[in-house]
């Protein structure tokens, strides 16, 4: 079932700078897409079609059969639950607690599924200790946190993370690799704006490629990846446990997707069926 539809995109901005051209993309419902690029290439702008902040110049975007032209950006943020790349452009109340109840109240949830919610998400992400605090006092990656926090609290229906990883240390990104797992399982639908191929490599989503503001490659990631020429051009880095299993000279059917099946590979402790 297609959830999303872009049709035919083109983006201009008030600058006269065209940012996406003639952009074609559907994305089902329960699917889980990355999109990769250099910076520029038109990524945060495409997601930002995709809850009514950006109207397009050309072309329309649809969710659930929706024009967005014809929709209220509040209408559709109840559906579309986004988490920008800068948190500053997100984060307002005067608490950290209130900053993640804001939309829970405002979409008219009860005060005691409030409070469940607010103690769990706060416990998750390590912000327990700041709920009194200001957002302003955060870092730089507990302020994306909490972007995140906000967002899941309130449970829509699609997940729109742009560069979730920046500032995240290694325990904070295996939480987002678990919280990926945890949407996956319950068919929300999850789009990652990303440079870091190492933490998308293991979800293995489906993969666009955008450049100059149009999508050049849309496929299994672990196809798309080994097509260096179609990366070098993209300015896409593979990912580090690819380019392993690309140098061996005896190797298993399919690569390695963490970094224990490559040590158990490589060690001798075979789990995988060999390439012929």
């Amino acid at each position: 079932m297609t959830l999303i539809e872009f049709r035919n995109v083109s983006f201009v901005h008030q600058t006269g700078v065209t940012a996406l051209t003639d952009v074609s993309l559907s994305i089902g419902k329960g699917e889980t897409v990355a999109i990769v690029g250099e910076n520029g290439a038109g990524k945060t702008t495409l997601v930002r079609h995709i809850n009514g902040l950006l109207k397009p110049t050309k072309g329309s975007v649809l969710v659930e059969g929706k024009d967005t032209r014809e929709t209220t950006t509040a209408t559709l943020s109840r559906k579309v639950g986004i988490a920008f790349q800068n948190p500053d452009h997100q984060l307002f109340s005067e608490s950290v607690e209130n900053e993640v109840r804001f939309a829970m109240k405002n979409f008219g949830f009860g005060e005691d599924l409030i409070a469940q919610r607010l103690d769990w998400t706060l416990k998750f992400f390590g912000l327990d200790q700041y709920r009194k605090s200001s957002p302003l006092v955060l870092s730089g990656g507990e302020k994306k946190r909490l972007t995140l926090a906000c967002i899941l609290a309130w449970d829509p229906d699609v997940v729109v993370l742009d560069e979730p990883t920046v500032g995240q240390d290694a325990l904070q990104k295996e939480k987002l690799g678990q919280i990926f797992k945890l949407l996956q399982s319950t068919g929300k639908t999850i789009i990652i704006v990303s440079h870091d191929v190492e933490f998308l490599w293991p979800i293995q989503p489906r993969l666009v490629v955008m450049s100059g503001g149009k999508v050049v490659a849309d496929g299994q990631i672990s196809q798309i990846m080994g097509n260096r020429e179609l990366l070098e051009g993209a300015r896409v880095t593979q990912p580090q446990l690819l380019r392993l299993y690309q140098g061996l000279a005896s190797r298993p059917a399919t690569p390695f997707l963490d970094v224990l099946e490559a040590r158990d590979w490589i060690g001798g402790r075979k789990q995988k069926p060999e390439a012929r």
